[in-house]
């Protein structure tokens, strides 16, 4: 189905990227991940990439205003035009007033926004063994704790606004992957958006 647009929330460790990447397939959109668009202009050395590469260095987080800047330019790729998968944005009230603003400019709103949930203590447990497995010495269990509070107190606000819009489709991020992508699109297909 084309014009699809749908933002995915979850915790560190939920399945996330996995499952942005079967929906974008499964529904023809693109995934689009600020943190990968952030990490591929650092890699490319784009001008973009040595700003938020400076901005990084000094342990600063990236301005909303640069943030916003570059989803909107990303939504107005040829490929996005019809639809999307947002990960990692928006973040903030602020920025969700942004996406507003973006859309809203087209024509265009969010048609739901997929709240992927997971059990902390197998979240923490995930990522403590992809840790192990990648060499990330600094992810101890008390720092993906301290991600993960901060994830919620963060993500609460947006779930909040989301909700009251009657787009929020809950969905269990614990079992297979093809499971977890089943009720996905059975969520999405109650909301009417078909694959």
């Amino acid at each position: 189905m084309t014009g699809t647009r749908l933002l995915l929330i979850g915790p560190p460790g939920a399945g996330k990227g996995t499952q942005a990447a079967i929906l974008a397939d499964t529904y023809s959109i693109p995934a689009i991940s600020t943190g990968d668009i952030f990490r591929a202009n650092v890699k490319n050395e784009t001008p973009l990439g040595l700003e938020v590469k400076s901005i990084l260095a000094r342990g600063e987080y990236v301005p909303d205003s640069l943030t916003n800047a570059i989803v909107e330019d990303r939504l107005h790729e040829a490929d996005a035009v019809s639809g999307f998968l947002l990960d990692g944005y928006p973040r903030t009230i602020d920025q969700v007033n942004e996406l507003d603003r973006m859309l809203s400019a087209d024509g265009k709103a969010l048609d739901a926004v997929v709240l992927i949930t997971a059990d902390t203590d197998v979240v923490v447990g995930r990522l403590l063994k992809r840790a192990e497995i990648e060499g990330r010495a600094d992810d101890t269990e008390e720092v993906i704790r301290h991600r993960m509070s901060v994830y919620e107190e963060q993500t609460a606000p947006l779930i909040n606004t989301y909700s009251a819009r009657d787009l929020v489709v809950t969905v269990d991020g614990l079992g297979a992957v093809e499971e977890v992508t089943a009720r996905i699109v059975a969520a999405l297909a109650d909301k009417g958006i078909q694959a």
